[in-house]
């Protein structure tokens, strides 16, 4: 019998991937170009760490906040024909209404049950300004919500810590904080590339029972030096 699977990508497990941007008004300038920057920059990585596993399929979404939430990618997009089309900055901080909206499209009759734990990635720079409470009582409770990796990004100083670590429910998992372009663009790429990784390497540790409230385990950040006087955020 050949060893080949019949049917080739038929065989391979979903992996969604979500981008989840802060597009609010604080964003304006040189954070919103590292963020478009630097997620453009991540594709190939990503792109070569799904690769190296042929029994998963990485599929990436985007969705933006500021006064309200869109979904700029909302369709589920293999990783090999992802393009990331610049975003801009303005408005305040609907970050609940983003994550109501993710929980929707994370639902089982959407999802199924043959997935790998999503993953969400989320960029902020801020502090919510709507019910953020409400958002993330609803994404834990779909199965697919609870079971993801939850993983976020803190820019600035202003940055409030305290939702992310609270959408992220992990106390081992903290927030990445940064203080200025480069370092912001160098934790996308390593935060993106790193859970994806994670999630579709230990296929057979991975069953896609989203019953589970823990995330795969996720390595340290890496260290990205001290803040100095000419850090602009």
């Amino acid at each position: 019998m050949s060893s080949k699977r019949p049917g080739g990508e038929m065989a391979k497990r979903p992996l969604h991937f979500i981008w989840l941007v802060d597009c609010s008004g604080s964003m304006q300038g040189d954070k919103i170009q590292s963020v478009n920057f630097g997620i453009r920059e991540a594709i190939t990585p990503m792109r070569d760490a799904a690769n190296e596993n042929p029994t998963a399929q990485l599929l990436v979404r985007a969705i933006t906040f500021a006064s309200g939430a869109q979904w700029i990618i909302s369709q589920p997009t293999d990783i090999n024909s992802f393009t990331w089309t610049e975003v801009a900055a303005d408005g305040v901080t609907d970050m609940g209404q983003a994550l109501e909206m993710v929980a929707q499209v994370l639902k089982m009759e959407v999802m199924g049950d043959r997935a790998l734990p999503p993953v969400l990635a989320l960029i902020s720079d801020g502090i919510p300004t709507d019910n953020f409470g409400a958002g993330l009582k609803k994404l834990m409770a779909e199965p697919w919500g609870k079971k993801a990796v939850r993983v976020a990004i803190a820019i600035g100083q202003d940055a409030d810590h305290e939702p992310l670590q609270k959408f992220i429910g992990n106390s081992e998992i903290k927030p990445i904080q940064v203080d200025n372009p480069q370092a912001l663009v160098r934790s996308i790429k390593w935060l993106s590339t790193t859970a994806v990784k994670a999630v579709s390497m230990p296929v057979s540790q991975v069953k896609g029972k989203p019953d589970s409230s823990s995330n795969v385990p996720m390595p340290a950040p890496p260290q990205l030096g001290p803040s100095s006087a000419s850090d602009p955020w």
